[in-house]
């Protein structure tokens, strides 16, 4: 149960090394991975997951390996989560920022394909805004991959 067949340091590095490795392939994907799972999104993260769990672990799998491993995870995300707060620059490298997609109506094509915004989620987030085009004053791709839109005042 708890006899490790690696030392324990080897599941630090091997947890720091893939939580890394896969903030940089989320990061990479585009914000509406992260903040809109649709039924293809959740299925990369599933098979992300059991792709690299064997890679966390080196194949051993006592209890306190996996436990090991769970603490790196979470003190990895509580020590980025506190850099993140003193560095404005490292918070914006790793959770992002918003973006602008669109002013006064009209959406950037250029900008829109580029964060990889269909039509129908941009006529989704004015939907849900119960903003008209002619009535929007902007639109933003929030780095949760939300999109807010603001209205002209009346």
């Amino acid at each position: 149960m708890f006899d490790m067949e690696l030392p324990w340091w080897e599941f630090v590095v091997r947890g720091v090394i893939i939580y890394i490795a896969l903030l940089v392939m989320v990061r990479v994907s585009g914000r509406r991975t992260v903040g809109q799972f649709t039924p293809f999104d959740l299925l990369i993260v599933m098979l992300l997951s059991e792709a690299v769990s064997s890679g966390l672990t080196g194949g051993d799998e006592s209890l306190a390996g996996g436990l090991i491993v769970a603490a790196t995870l979470v003190a990895l995300k509580s020590l980025i989560a506190v850099v993140a707060v003193r560095n404005t620059r490292f918070e914006h490298l790793v959770d992002g920022r918003a973006v602008l997609i669109g002013r006064d109506g009209v959406f950037f094509d250029d900008v829109t394909r580029r964060c990889k915004l269909s039509q129908s989620d941009i006529e989704e987030a004015l939907r849900e805004h119960d903003c008209p085009r002619p009535e929007m004053k902007c639109a933003f791709l929030e780095a949760d991959g939300g999109i807010t839109i603001l209205r002209n005042p009346q």
